[in-house]
């Protein structure tokens, strides 16, 4: 089949924040204890930091991680992972079942931060806690000195302020499951309260609103609303939540869910701006979307309840799943003006593109390529490609392109990157990029994942799926001619020559 792309350097949909390409570490299964944290591992550092996880970190090119939680945040008490090691108090985590030890805490992760050459995207309880600690831990992590809890800071050898910029207000306050849920009316005005005191504790941080958990909340839209109602002139970001699985083994149908994304997308932006006309504000409300990923295939495994660390949400990631999260992260560039921030959730071992064995081995899962490669390549602007594709019906949708793309181009290394993925499990696509005005453009690299099947995973003996290098596109004129395999994910880069 022939697919069709038209690219101009008018075709802007926003500069793209790196923020974009953050990611996730929770209190949660193998993430912490075992994941990037293991002082026994053979590659563990003077700070029990894994080696090998952070270089694959570093590959990644994660620019912010999310801190502590996720759930867990909503019944975290800070100050028990602060100080002495040996003083800290083992609690019950209620979110998932287990006994945290605080052997790791809020200082050791913004140590194990600089390392990975990440920053700290922290958030705080707005559960079973609120405004008075939420400011304290701002005074702990940003005040230089003079003040209990910065001088605290100080004595627990931290002499400098870790100046954390990002702040996310609680944890999807709305979901049933979580420790002091709220209503949004209620969530409006203990995140107003927090959000303010902040500020006034640190004017240079940036605060993230609690969106709905989920696009199939029953309070979706509403919950936005009332809560921004109440908060929108404190706030900076609105957080989105959402994965997908192909519970039904329908590939075709789980692979067109991003069309649900780009609804959820256009919704919540829609609620943002209703309450900016209502309030007759000048401010545009920009999206955080901080959760998002594949998560289904590990959701009924079996672990002992208040164990330290359990193996928890192992999801072993196939390739149909690869295709799936780059596609995700491709819709979220379309809409790079406004979501400035995302998290792939999770970053090692709890539904993450790095696995780890305890004591052992670590590979990269499937959909660490597509990740890597946007997180690499996807700088400076994004494109809006006029796009023509053949396209499908399936049991979710109707007619859904066989091609997702977005282009983004970084005009001070004078680099364009096309990415692709062809959706059709059968049918390869000759696929034509008209390239209006970057004259002198031509192809350097042709990356592609092809030829798996859709259920082919990696693993410690054999982490087959992979991306590999083809011959470059045929370029003639302004027009480049790429082969694209069926079933794939695909990067062209062009550069100026």
């Amino acid at each position: 089949m022939k697919a069709k792309i038209t690219l101009a350097k008018e075709f802007k949909i926003g500069e793209i924040d790196k923020r974009i390409y953050g990611s996730f570490i929770e209190h949660l299964g193998r993430a912490v204890y075992g994941g990037i944290y293991e002082p026994d591992h053979p590659t563990a550092d003077e700070d029990g930091f894994r080696g090998d996880v952070i270089d694959l970190v570093k590959k990644l090119n994660v620019p912010i991680v999310r801190y502590p939680g996720g759930n867990f945040v909503s019944g975290y008490n800070w100050e028990d992972g602060v100080g002495p090691v040996e003083k800290r108090p083992k609690r019950l985590d209620l979110a998932w079942g287990t006994t945290e030890p605080n052997y790791f805490g809020t200082n050791e992760f913004m140590k194990w931060c600089k390392k990975a050459n990440t920053e700290c995207m922290m958030a705080v309880n707005l559960g079973t806690r609120g405004a008075d600690e939420a400011r304290n831990l701002v005074e702990y992590t940003n005040h230089k000195s003079g003040s209990a809890w910065s001088d605290l800071r100080k004595k627990h050898g931290y002499d400098e302020p870790w100046d954390v910029k990002l702040w996310c207000l609680g944890n999807e306050m709305d979901g049933a499951w979580q420790m002091g849920a709220k209503t949004a009316t209620e969530y409006g005005r203990v995140a107003l309260e927090a959000s303010k005191m902040m500020k006034w504790t640190d004017p240079t941080i940036e605060t993230v609103l609690c969106g709905s958990s989920s696009v199939n909340s029953k309070t979706f839209g509403q919950w936005e609303a009332e809560s921004l109602d109440i908060a929108y002139d404190s706030v900076d970001y609105v957080s989105l939540h959402q994965y997908y699985g192909n519970h039904d083994g329908d590939t075709m149908s789980y692979l067109s869910y991003t069309l649900q994304l780009e609804e959820f997308i256009h919704t919540v932006t829609c609620v943002c701006d209703y309450i900016k006309a209502k309030k007759h504000s000048k401010k545009t409300m920009m999206l955080s979307f901080d959760e998002w990923n594949v998560w289904y295939h590990s959701n009924n495994a079996p672990y002992e309840r208040w164990s330290i660390a359990p193996p928890r949400l192992e999801d072993i990631y196939n390739f149909e799943d690869a295709l799936l999260v780059g596609s995700m992260l491709i819709t979220f560039l379309r809409h790079c003006d406004r979501i400035k921030i995302a998290c792939l959730a999770q970053l090692v071992n709890v539904i993450a593109p790095i696995f780890t064995q305890t004591g052992g081995g670590i590979f990269a899962q499937t959909i660490f390529y597509p990740f890597e490669h946007l997180s690499n390549f996807g700088r400076g602007v994004a494109l809006n490609p006029i796009i023509s594709s053949p396209k499908y019906d399936c049991k979710a949708y109707t007619d859904v392109p066989f091609l997702e793309s977005i282009a983004t181009f970084d005009e001070e290394n004078e680099e364009m990157t096309v990415f692709c993925v062809n959706k059709s499990m059968n049918e390869g696509m000759t696929l034509d990029v008209n390239l209006l005005d970057f004259d002198g453009y031509k192809p350097f690299e042709f990356i592609s994942m092809d030829g798996y099947d859709k259920n082919d995973v990696n693993s410690f003996e054999n982490p087959f799926v992979k991306p590999h290098n083809n011959p470059l596109p045929e370029l003639d004129d302004k027009t480049l001619t790429a082969q694209i395999k069926p079933f794939s994910w695909n990067v062209i880069r062009l550069k100026k020559m």
